[in-house]
């Protein structure tokens, strides 16, 4: 099974966490749970990877609600018994082009 199914996977099954970091800017930039698990689980893909991240294993996933609400997922890889949800936000349209590539 590749990373991004294996992330899939945990995620409907709810085998994950958000960091304190992560809760505090879903808040912030009002994003709930449901449209992280929607844009995880239904139209996602990894747009970074970072293998060597000095806290262990990462990427980047860009993903969209049933609402076409395009949201950056940083987290875990599933290499852990329970995912890590590190940070959450839209892309910046000015920072990104299609929401995958930065400029």
């Amino acid at each position: 099974m590749d990373i991004l199914a294996e992330i899939q996977e945990k995620v409907s099954l709810r085998q994950y966490e958000i960091s304190r970091h992560a809760l505090n800017q879903s808040i912030f930039r009002d994003i709930n749970v449901f449209e992280v698990e929607e844009a995880v689980r239904y139209n996602c893909e990894i747009i970074e990877d970072y293998p060597e991240d000095k806290y262990g294993p990462s990427c980047l996933l860009l993903g969209f609600t049933k609402q076409k609400r395009p949201l950056h997922i940083l987290m875990s890889h599933p290499s852990r018994d329970v995912l890590k949800i590190i940070t959450i936000y839209e892309p910046n349209p000015h920072a990104w082009k299609d929401h995958r590539i930065r400029l």
